[in-house]
Formats: C-alpha cells, sequence, structure tokens
C-alpha cells in the first residue's frame, strides 16, 4: 500500500466511516496486509484513542500493537516474538514521532473547540510508518 493509499484510507475512514485513530490505523492495516479482523476486536479499539480522549497512550500506537498481535499469530510467532515485535514498535514510534501520549502527540491537545478529526494527518503518516517496520519485519521472517 503507497503512502498515498494510506493517506485515503485514512481519510475515508475519518470520514465516511467516523472511525477513531486506533480503529482506522488497525482497518488500514488489516486492508494492507489482507487479514481479516473479527468484530470483537475491531470493538475493543473503540475506546483507544488516548483512552477515550483522556490523553494516555496514543491510538496510534495501540491500533498498530493490536494489529502486531493479531498479524504476529496469524505468521505463526510466539508470545515472546510478538512482545519483541511490540516493543520495538513502540520503541521505535516514540523515537520518530517523540512520544507516545495522545496528548503529546495530537496537534495543540485537546480543547473542545477541536475540529474533527485534527489527527488525520499524524495518523496517515504513524499507518505508514506502520506498514513500513511490518514489511520490514516480514522481509526479515521470510
Amino acid at each position: 500500500m503507497t503512502d498515498k493509499e494510506i493517506a485515503r484510507a485514512v481519510h475515508d475512514s475519518y470520514w465516511k466511516e467516523d472511525l477513531n485513530c486506533a480503529t482506522a490505523a488497525l482497518m488500514v492495516l488489516s486492508r494492507a496486509f489482507s487479514l481479516s479482523l473479527d468484530k470483537q476486536v475491531v470493538d475493543s479499539a473503540l475506546g483507544m484513542h488516548g483512552a477515550a480522549c483522556f490523553g494516555a497512550q496514543c491510538g496510534l500506537v495501540e491500533g498498530p500493537l493490536l494489529f502486531l498481535g493479531i498479524y504476529g499469530r496469524h505468521r505463526g510467532w510466539d508470545d515472546d516474538a510478538v512482545r519483541k515485535a511490540c516493543y520495538h514498535y513502540a520503541d521505535r514510534f516514540q523515537s520518530e514521532f517523540g512520544s507516545l501520549l495522545c496528548s503529546r502527540l495530537r496537534p495543540g491537545g485537546f480543547s473542545d473547540s477541536d475540529p474533527e478529526h485534527l489527527c488525520e494527518d499524524i495518523t496517515a503518516k504513524a499507518v505508514a510508518f506502520a506498514v513500513d517496520y511490518l514489511e520490514e519485519i516480514l522481509s526479515r521472517d521470510n
């Protein structure tokens, strides 16, 4: 999936489906890697956008971490391999984006006057980052 296709999929996830960042990331990753998700998994991401706007761990971290676990199991990874992939993803994400916290990553933090889907641009960048990370792992896995 190209960066342009990711940006379009993120845009549609936000504006056509009204998904939060974690769910949008999870859904775009599932399309990028042709792995369908159970409804319960998608439902589990409903509150994972900074702990439902609390400002905690960002959904752009949480959605890909969920996907790493699902995809890792799909590829036959054991518990340790999944945990290791998740740890390294979080470490790289923090190095790339400067934080794992929604309150620090969200443009301007939180305000009642924020426009809808304020994080669309960073979501597209973060999902492209996750795709690149997974492709790197898969290239070593094969």
